[in-house]
């Protein structure tokens, strides 16, 4: 995490103290002699061990869930598996999400070690894994796991839509003027899977402490099936941006200038991305590219006024989605399992008289 990212006064990207709350970690890197710990309850972590699982019982018989490899196994179709399959199959699947909690709660206890995770007992679970059913077992089964090992910590699902949470957390990263003015702003999230846009409607009137707001127009792409280059990735984004804003204006939405972007690995203060990016299509890491000088370039302009573009991490974003929520904890954290386990953890923010 970036340190020069705590700073007042200005916009900048990847900021740790924001209008509610202050950002106490993100993107932790803790590795052992296997390698990077978080890397043992990603998305592709289970997929892996899904394929260990069906690679032993088919030594002796046949795959019950057939030939297609795991990676081609969504998770809708797992979900259904689970509830509508022959047992042997539910089986394999139920196998695996046992194996899968195991870790997870094994790479939560290491990261409750940390200086910035000591003291939290409450932990939400989000990414596109989370959203599904055998996600929420997986999540059921380590919250349980802990609480056996006398861990005072619970793991919680993140409770939104995992279309959702990434974009409505960007909301929480706007400045305090977009609320004046405007009734919606639009929001990013990058994944190693899918890029999201959508048309997050603030609802203010309804509650001013964001708990209210919704996605209204949406559009996502799966380019994990495309392969893009970064270019192809970026145009694309601009297209799908470009076709929000003509959506806000047909609907009469007040829309702000500003995309609030929600994205992988470490974000520097000037919105370039240290590290940690490795998932996404092409080199999206490094100071030659700069994502929001990108986004503006393909979208200079919302309205009569000039795009602002804010980038932050995308776990940071998804657990801004739950502030409203969180109203009760001094702090928290959040893990985000997608492609890759995305983390960060939260203190409520004293502000000066």
């Amino acid at each position: 995490m970036n340190k020069s990212t705590r700073e007042t006064g200005t916009i900048v990207h990847g900021r740790l103290d924001l209008p509610d709350i202050s950002v106490t970690s993100y993107n932790l890197e803790i590795k052992d002699e296997d390698g990077f710990v978080g890397d043992r309850a990603s998305g592709r972590a289970f997929r892996a061990i899904l394929d260990d699982v069906r690679a032993r019982v088919a030594e002796v018989g046949e795959d019950p869930l057939g030939e297609a490899p795991s990676g081609d196994l969504r998770k809708r179709t797992l979900d259904e598996v689970l509830e509508k399959g022959e047992p042997e199959a539910a089986g394999v699947v139920q196998g695996a999400i046992e194996t899968f909690a195991g870790e997870l709660a094994g790479v939560t206890r290491r990261f409750l070690k940390q200086k910035a995770w000591r003291g939290i007992r409450r932990i939400v679970v989000g990414g596109g894994f989370a959203g599904a059913r055998i996600g929420e077992l997986a999540i059921g089964r380590a919250s349980v796991l802990l609480k056996s090992d006398h861990v005072d910590a619970e793991l919680v699902p993140l409770g939104l839509h995992p279309d959702e949470a990434g974009l409505i957390g960007c909301a929480h990263l706007a400045p305090p003027w977009i609320f004046e003015g405007f009734d919606a702003i639009l929001a990013v999230d990058v994944g190693g899977s899918n890029i999201r846009c959508g048309i997050v409607e603030l609802r203010r009137k309804k509650a001013p402490d964001l708990s209210k707001a919704r996605v209204g127009g949406f559009d996502l792409w799966r380019h994990r099936d495309d392969k893009p280059t970064r270019e192809h990735a970026i145009d694309r984004l601009g297209d799908m941006l470009g076709r929000l804003v003509a959506e806000a204006e047909k609907d009469g939405l007040r829309l702000a200038p500003f995309v609030g972007v929600g994205c992988p690995g470490v974000i520097d203060s000037d919105g370039t991305i240290e590290r940690g990016a490795q998932n996404l299509p092409g080199r999206w890491d490094g100071p030659r590219f700069n994502l929001p000088a990108a986004i503006r370039e393909r979208l200079p302009t919302i309205g009569a006024h000039e795009t602002l573009v804010l980038v932050h991490n995308d776990a940071v974003v998804q657990g801004l989605s739950v502030v409203p929520r969180m109203a009760e904890e001094d702090r928290w954290a959040v893990l985000t399992i997608g492609t890759g386990l995305g983390n960060a953890s939260f203190a409520k923010r004293t502000l000066p008289a």
